[in-house]
């Protein structure tokens, strides 16, 4: 890796918690530069601007995020094992207490930035997607009923999973998501040969 590309890596992480916290829109420049002890020629040397330092934010901590949960699947034997590994993501993991990316760029891209609304939605359909291999492989496996439908638990699993961050967030502990997680694993358990 060059200088140059390690200062740009440098700056993206430095950023990226402040902007997933902040938003991009609440994340100034001198933000950035106080994050990073750099001069605004020294970040707009590695970046076109703002906006290509949010959008590479967001791919870092999305990267981050997906290589935590592929890890926790990874660890799983069995359906249920991977799943509740991956809950146990969700639930433990101490970097989401400013909330999830996803959640986060998400709500200030809707209508607002097309490039980074487009980068979420790929985030969201892998997110899902994650849920989806662990149901399909256990039916395939003969670990889980076929009633089950990978798709729709995957989409109910990941949205509930997303409003308790947000639950989490604003009210400041993690009493919903232990709710939600625990609802979560009680559906499928229903579902275990």
């Amino acid at each position: 890796m060059s200088k140059a590309d390690r200062t740009r890596q440098f700056i993206i992480e430095a950023s990226a918690p402040i902007i997933n916290k902040k938003g991009m829109a609440g994340t100034s420049l001198t933000d950035i530069m106080e994050a990073t002890k750099l001069a605004k020629g020294g970040i707009y040397g590695n970046f076109e601007n703002k906006e290509e330092i949010c959008r590479e934010s967001f791919l870092y901590l999305r990267s981050q995020l997906a290589g935590k949960l592929d890890t926790a699947v990874a660890q799983g034997t069995s359906a249920k094992a991977k799943l509740f590994s991956l809950l146990g993501v969700y639930e433990n993991d101490k970097n989401m207490t400013e909330g999830c990316p996803i959640l986060n760029f998400g709500i200030e891209a809707d209508d607002t930035n097309p490039v980074i609304k487009e980068q979420v939605k790929k985030a969201i359909l892998a997110a899902q997607k994650r849920f989806y291999n662990i149901i399909e492989n256990g039916i395939n496996n003969k670990e889980l009923s076929a009633e089950i439908n990978p798709e729709h638990f995957s989409i109910k699993a990941f949205a509930m999973i997303e409003g308790g961050i947000l639950c989490r967030k604003i009210l400041g502990n993690n009493e919903q998501m232990k709710i939600i997680l625990q609802s979560i694993k009680e559906e499928f358990e229903k579902y275990i040969l």
